[in-house]
């Protein structure tokens, strides 16, 4: 009998430590980026911004690992970096691709989101070959690249649509205007 209590003990245990880990991306964002990235999920301009600043974030780990005295397993933390920017890349365009067609209002965010994947792509190219990380940099430059198209085109559906349907004040959502 204590044997089996043992077992579905660990069993539950198992079943609520399995989804955890498995929800983890190959992002791998930390518990303060999840709840960003939370907290930015209905202002579309916010979600962008955030966006960049993950990106940054890995971005500049990737600046340091090169600016330092080579270390024991920089190349496969390179390889990390690059494959953690492709996927934090690949779902800021999901969330363009899902933005552009309910035309969210993101010409504040855009041209901040092209300039920084200019950026992106210049950083990613200073580490010099390497077979351990070749794949998923070209890989991570492909992202930024598709992520830089995407947001130069909706830049020019923005100015479009924009132009031919104005923006009205909106009312921001307060306590105060919500029913009680």
């Amino acid at each position: 009998m204590r044997r089996l209590s043992l077992f579905l003990i660990a069993l539950a245990l198992a079943s609520f430590v399995a989804p955890a880990h498995a929800q983890r991306g190959q992002a791998d964002l930390s518990d303060a980026e999840v709840e960003q990235v939370r907290d930015s999920a209905y202002i579309a301009n916010d979600r962008v911004t955030v966006f960049i600043k993950l990106i940054d974030v890995r971005v500049k780990a990737l600046e340091d690992l090169y600016a330092r005295p080579r270390r024991p397993g920089r190349e496969q933390d390179t390889h990390d970096l690059f494959e953690q920017l492709a996927a934090l890349a690949d779902e800021l365009n999901d969330n363009l691709d899902d933005y552009g067609p309910r035309h969210r209002d993101l010409r504040k965010s855009l041209p901040k989101l092209v300039e920084a994947t200019e950026r992106w792509a210049t950083v990613s190219r200073t580490p010099p070959e390497n077979t351990i990380y070749s794949l998923s940099r070209r890989i991570a430059l492909e992202s930024i690249q598709d992520l830089n198209d995407a947001a130069k085109q909706l830049i020019d559906e923005q100015k479009a649509w924009f132009a031919t349907h104005p923006v009205e004040k909106e009312d921001k959502y307060t306590e105060e205007s919500q029913p009680h």
